[in-house]
């Protein structure tokens, strides 16, 4: 009680002597003992003497919380939102407390004052001019005409709005003593004319020297408003504003997404940014120097388009004019005025200075003024964040840290500091000490939707999503004109699998203002990620009506025709693009994609080289360097290929295993350079590497192809979230999908006429001898190709040889080579290569790594397949009771354990039944050993970080399991061909087909789960299932099923007969009886080159 009455005497002192500073540091002290509603507006009075307009607002929003009838508070909320140039939101708030003093018992004189105040606000929207009352005329009792006197202010008491005013004319009722101090105090809640002491901030247009400051008194904001930034802002920044001065983390919005505005107006007015942005693809563009940090700064005094009204103390009679520079009227800047640096200009008036430097970027500036304040106080809190925030735009993190960190040792109630410490945290990666900064500003202020909207974009920033949300949530209920929140709410929503109201907070974010550029980015993105093509073309078709030079759109349809294989019309959008922004990188890396893709390779190598040239200056740059630098190499294989026969492209005969490593896992090519053999330059590539005039024409035979391609290919298509049409690799698989049926068809019709003339010999019981039967190869270049040499191994190949003839015959990879030769020509810039065609790496079992869940993100492609998955693992987990350690060994699980893997409903609940991170493997039955198993796919669980897991799907390929996956395909492949040839050759009888079509589904189950390729292995083993189907006289005619994804049909099955049991349902009565083989031009011969092959993926859209 002692402490408080010495704190409220202490406050009296400040608010005579106007140390606005520290009298609000004494009121927050009070606040944090009880928060008693006069002194929240007591403190709200404080900052408006500081022109702290956010904080006048959030302080009367958190007094009317408590009593909505509290008359004060209107009037000071009206005159914040006045000053910042909201008219409509102040003239809504003297509405609302002009009504509620109608209903009770109020205060006569601030009725009157509301009535006042109401007059001239409907005056000025009448008059269709934006006028600011002055505040000295809106007080009753204040002379207009003459000089105050002190005792004439405080005996006539212009505003009855506090218990600092009765505190200081020394009330007995608030604190039981007399205060001296009182007979002394003047209070001004506006400028007055005859003061004559008071510092304006004004644009040019509203520059005055002291002969005209009676104008201007009476009209403080007139000339301002009538500035561009007044017009244009709609939340003045302030600095030490809690309600957004973020200059930490990202909210994405570019430059270009702010358009047209002028220095200091933000798009989104709650939330400014220090920290560059950390993705891609994820698609925000950060700040990239201090003049752009500038622009977004949220600082005060003056806020862009009102006076500021600083009274220093009456007898300091200081006479100042306020001068106007060129570079300010060119600009339209606020014009500050130049003092002469004595002691009797306040403290408070120099921090002013300081924070207006600040906020016009001038940082240097802006820390010598606070250096200066710091010498006479070195503890002086509002200095410590003034300094510590320039010095944060400066990038100077660790001396903005120290700052904050000292202000909170001198005022451990200052909120603002924590936060911004926590934003300069951020900054640095300080994920928790960020957070738990930010937890600790909260408590200062439990509903601030800034510390919210700040802590919930570092929660999305450092992968917390779920806390993202939360806070974000929170943030738009207290604030829900707040954009940034909106979009970013939308993100965390998206990643957490919450696709509907992720989508409502994008389109949210965009009706509150159609030109936030970068909520449109973020929503195209979010369609591009659900394959939604359509709402993504059609946002990007608005985005460019409202900026036509806007980068970022350009680049995402880029990418967007660029998934949809539609690479010509994606290089017309990027050259735009890198027209406005020459230096993206995304952007180059992706057009040299397109120009490889399409085979103009002169063009890709130089957009390659261009890529490497460029300055790193992230991660995500660097791993594009690494893959331009793979890229580069694989486009010019191609281009000395490309008048060779098809079956002479050969990525995985002829490149380096040790390049193929490095290429898949995206590594620093430093080895690759040293040990491996690099590809001759373009210009020997090129003069026979171009493509001839017979590769690009066009003949009956290709265009009738090409048509049938496109409709057998079509059927490929997975009807799930993230997978996008691509019209390419559909026409893709279609000619894969032909010439495999072509190729087989003619190995069956040779194998049937051995048949028909081989020995057929009775055994005593009268059965027919079935002899094991060996395919002649079929595939391109025959033993001279490395996909069907003889001299490889059958463990490595399962090349079978027919010693009798001395022929190589078609195995099962020569099947399946095809497929995966059309997938690599189709899209060169995926590294799809056979996993033991490596280096030594497949020795220690490389394999593919494929995600559900990712920390808290819910992987868009694979998410769906998570309840089966984590049921499969339950099932396993209770099967086995063992599971292996990350380091592989096996950690047992008692049987007292069981109960709980089967109550687990989440990562989390599994988790904790192991304790550790483990992995367990599938088992797939095998055909070719009575009573194995082999080892399937192993599902994975890791913890990352808090809350977050990797729950995944993972395929090592060792040499021990590739030994049982080849002969478990071999023996597949070697029943699919006994099923088709003999009796069963060339029948038209879909029963009798019967055999034929559950052998090709047992031999399509032991590929997707022996998973041979680094990439690309769901849909090769779909093209070679519809192409084995098609050989036999049956073509699919219907569509895979929405949600379904085959692949993971057969990894989530342990035999291969429930596998075909599953797909039976859906793709036996869509296949018809066609002999249409026949009619199909031979692919071989109408697509001879490896630059027809090209140039017929790339024509359907010239």
């Amino acid at each position: 009680m002692a402490s408080a009455i010495s704190e409220r005497v202490e406050l009296a002192k400040l608010c005579s002597s106007r140390d606005w500073s520290k009298a609000i540091r004494v009121l927050d002290s009070l606040l944090v003992q009880s928060c008693a509603i006069q002194d929240i507006c007591n403190r709200a009075f404080c900052y408006s003497q500081l022109e702290l307009h956010k904080h006048v607002i959030k302080d009367c929003d958190r007094a009317l919380q408590l009593d909505p009838t509290l008359l004060q508070a209107y009037i000071l909320k009206g005159r914040a939102f006045s000053s910042l140039g909201r008219k409509d939101d102040a003239l809504l708030v003297w509405e609302q407390g002009y009504e509620h003093a109608l209903h009770q018992s109020a205060d006569l004189k601030q009725l009157l004052e509301l009535e006042e105040l109401l007059k001239f606000a409907k005056q000025d929207r009448s008059a269709g001019c934006e006028i600011h009352v002055n505040e000295s005329r809106l007080s009753m009792y204040a002379s207009e005409s003459r000089p105050h006197s002190k005792s004439d202010e405080t005996s006539k008491h212009q505003n009855k709005l506090s218990d600092i005013s009765n505190l200081c004319s020394g009330s007995r009722n608030v604190l039981g003593i007399h205060s001296k101090s009182g007979d002394n105090f003047e209070i001004h809640k506006g400028i007055s004319d005859e003061v004559g002491r008071s510092l304006k901030l004004v644009p040019e247009s509203g520059c005055h020297t002291n002969e005209k400051s009676s104008e201007t008194s009476k009209n403080p904001s007139k000339a301002s408003d009538k500035s561009e930034l007044c017009s244009e802002l709609r939340d003045a920044p302030e600095i030490c504003c809690k309600s957004g001065n973020n200059f930490d983390t990202d909210n994405g919005l570019s430059d270009k997404a702010e358009g047209n505005q002028k220095p200091g107006i933000l798009v989104n007015d709650n939330h400014d940014i220090l920290d560059l942005p950390n993705h891609v693809s994820e698609s925000c563009s950060g700040v990239s120097n201090a003049s752009e940090l500038s622009s977004r700064l949220s600082m005060i005094p003056g806020n862009l388009g009102d006076t500021s009204e600083i009274l220093s103390k009456s007898s300091n009679k200081v006479n100042m004019h306020n001068e106007v520079t060129d570079e300010t009227k060119g600009n339209k800047k606020l014009c500050v005025t130049r003092i002469s640096k004595t002691k009797s200009i306040s403290v408070d008036f120099r921090l002013s200075r300081g924070i207006a430097q600040v906020n016009e970027g001038k940082y240097a500036t802006a820390i010598s003024i606070f250096d200066q304040i710091l010498k006479e106080d070195p503890t002086y809190p509002e200095a410590l964040i003034g300094r510590g925030t320039a010095r944060a735009f400066k990038r100077e993190l660790g001396s903005a840290i120290a700052d904050f960190s000292k202000a909170i040792e001198s005022n451990p109630s200052a909120g603002e500091a924590w936060k911004r410490r926590g934003q300069a945290r951020a900054a640095l990666g300080e994920s928790a000490e960020a957070i738990n900064d930010l937890t600790k500003a909260l408590e200062f202020e439990p509903n601030s939707a800034d510390i919210l909207h700040e802590r919930g974009i570092v929660s999305y920033k450092f992968k917390d999503f779920d806390a993202a949300v939360e806070d974000l949530s929170a943030c738009v209920k207290l604030d829900m004109d707040n954009m940034s929140a909106y979009t970013y709410l939308g993100l965390a929503l998206s990643s957490i699998g919450e696709y509907k109201k992720a989508e409502e907070a994008h389109l949210k974010a965009i009706q509150l203002d159609r030109n936030f550029l970068e909520a449109w980015a973020h929503l195209i993105q979010f369609y591009q990620d659900l394959a939604n093509s359509t709402k993504a073309l059609d946002c990007i078709n608005q985005v460019l009506q409202i900026d036509s030079r806007f980068a970022k759109a350009y680049h995402l349809r880029g990418l967007l025709l660029y998934g949809m294989g539609e690479h010509r019309k994606a290089i017309k959008d990027l050259s735009i693009g890198l027209s406005i922004e020459n230096a993206n990188i995304e952007s180059l890396y992706l057009r040299a994609s397109c120009y490889h893709a399409i085979g103009e390779y002169g063009e890709a190598v130089k957009d390659y080289d261009a890529t490497l040239d460029l300055e790193l200056d992230s991660m995500e740059k660097f791993v594009l360097q690494c893959l331009a630098f793979y890229q580069k190499e694989i486009a010019l294989y191609t281009a000395s290929k490309i008048n060779s026969e098809f079956c002479w492209f050969d990525i995985d005969g002829d490149i380096d295993p040790l390049f193929k490593e490095y290429w898949c896992k995206r590594l620093h090519p430093k080895n690759v350079c040293e040990k491996v053999y690099r590809q001759p330059p373009l210009r020997d590539s090129l003069k026979r590497g171009k493509l001839r005039k017979q590769d690009l024409a066009t003949t009956k035979q290709k265009i009738a192809l090409l048509a049938a391609a496109d409709s057998i290919g079509q059927k490929i298509q997975y009807d799930c979230y993230g997978f996008l049409s691509n019209r390419r690799q559909q026409r893709m698989a279609g000619l894969a999908i032909i010439e495999i049926a072509q190729k087989v068809a003619k190995a069956w019709r040779s194998l049937q006429n051995e048949w028909k003339h081989s020995n057929k010999s009775t055994s005593k019981y009268g059965k027919r001898v079935r002899r094991r039967i060996n395919i002649p190869s079929q595939n391109r270049g025959g033993a001279g190709c490395s996909t069907s040499s003889s001299s490889e191994t059958t463990t490595s190949y399962g090349v079978l040889e027919d010693r009798s003839s001395g022929r190589s015959t078609m195995s099962w990879k020569d099947v399946y080579s095809m497929a995966v030769k059309w997938r690599q020509i189709s899209e060169p810039c995926d590294p799809v290569v056979w996993v033991n065609k490596l280096s030594e790496e497949f020795n220690s079992g490389f394999g593919s790594h494929t995600p559900m869940i990712l920390g808290q993100a819910k992987v868009v492609r694979y998410y769906q397949n998570y309840e089966r998955t984590f049921d499969v693992a339950k099932t396993i987990m209770k099967d086995k009771l063992f599971v292996h350690s990350k380091s592989d060994n096996i950690i047992d699980l008692p049987e007292d354990k069981i109960q709980a893997i089967i109550d687990a409903k989440n990562c989390s609940d599994l988790y904790n039944v192991v304790g550790e991170d483990f992995w367990l493997a599938t088992w797939c039955s095998s055909t070719a050993f009575e009573e194995k198993q082999l080892e399937g796919t192993r599902i994975t669980l890791v913890k990352m970080g808090e809350g977050g897991f990797d729950f995944a799907i993972r395929t090592p390929c060792m040499p021990s399991r590739w030994d049982d996956f080849d002969a478990e395909m071999t023996m597949a492949w070697e029943a699919v061909c006994n099923a088709y040839c003999g009796e069963t050759y060339g029948s038209t009888d879909f029963d009798v087909l019967e055999n034929v079509r559950d052998a090709i589904l047992r031999m399509t189950y032991y590929w997707y789960n022996f998973m041979p390729l680094s990439r690309g292995s769901a849909v090769v083993g779909f093209t070679v299932l519809l192409g084995l189907l098609l050989a036999a006289n049956m073509e699919f005619t219907g569509k895979i099923p929405k949600g379904l994804q085959v692949d993971w049909e057969a990894i989530l099955n342990f035999d291969p007969n429930s596998f075909a049991e599953s797909v039976k349902r859906w793709l036996y009565p869509s296949l018809k009886i066609t002999t249409s083989l026949k009619d199909y031009p031979d692919v071989a011969s109408t697509l001879a080159t490896t630059g027809s092959v090209v140039a017929a993926l790339s024509s359907y859209d010239d």
